[in-house]
């Protein structure tokens, strides 16, 4: 139940939060960094896919090294593939299973296990969320439920800002999200994804549960 409760608590933060936001970088950010949070885990990260290169590039990462994100190109046909097309895939050791396109990497990295869930808007898939943890993982769930839930919020608000912005496809967002991420030296969020304007005491104000 304890567990419920902490999901519970940092999914109605982070909608909140995202709510209050309309640029996309800040919702991804904003995303990783809760649901890192959240689940006392290494990292977590999401990934745009580019269907002209069949490639899944990086838009927001918290908890993971540069290292590891330029570790080389990320194939969506090669890199736990199924979790696009078929759901959620978990991997509980990333040096025993062949989905894995960088395992030595991974293992470089510190991490042992990892969770993909697929980002996907009206059927279109636009990408994954991962999760990473440093310790061998049976993932629950709870755990699958909750990622996806703030994988798919993550999706409509980055295809909303498409469709706002007037842009052709989601690859357009992903490069404004990469240079925002390449140019911030610091955190944006100071708790579990609740941006500077929206504390935690507001956050109490705005989200009164009946009774």
């Amino acid at each position: 139940m304890k567990e419920q409760l902490i999901n519970y608590d940092t999914f109605i933060k982070v909608s909140n939060a995202i709510s209050h936001s309309k640029e996309p970088e800040e919702v991804a950010l904003m995303t990783v960094e809760g649901i890192k949070s959240a689940l006392g885990i290494k990292g977590c990260a999401l990934f745009l896919l580019n269907p002209k290169t069949e490639e899944l590039e990086i838009a927001a990462s918290f908890g993971l090294s540069d290292e590891y994100l330029q570790k080389g190109p990320i194939s969506a046909l090669k890199s736990i593939a199924a979790s696009l097309k078929d759901g959620p895939v978990a991997i509980y050791d990333v040096m025993d299973d062949p989905r894995l396109q960088y395992p030595e990497a991974a293992q470089k990295e510190g991490i042992v296990s990892i969770l993909s869930v697929p980002v996907q808007v009206h059927n279109n898939t636009l990408g994954a969320m991962r999760v990473y943890t440093a310790e061998p993982w049976e993932f629950t769930i709870n755990d699958v439920n909750f990622v996806s839930a703030l994988a798919q919020i993550a999706g409509m608000s980055i295809s909303m800002a498409r469709y706002s912005k007037g842009m052709k496809n989601s690859i357009d967002v992903l490069r404004s999200m990469q240079e925002v991420h390449a140019h911030r030296k610091t955190r944006m969020t100071p708790y579990e994804g609740v941006p500077k304007s929206f504390s935690a005491e507001e956050y109490g104000k705005t989200y009164q549960p009946s009774a």
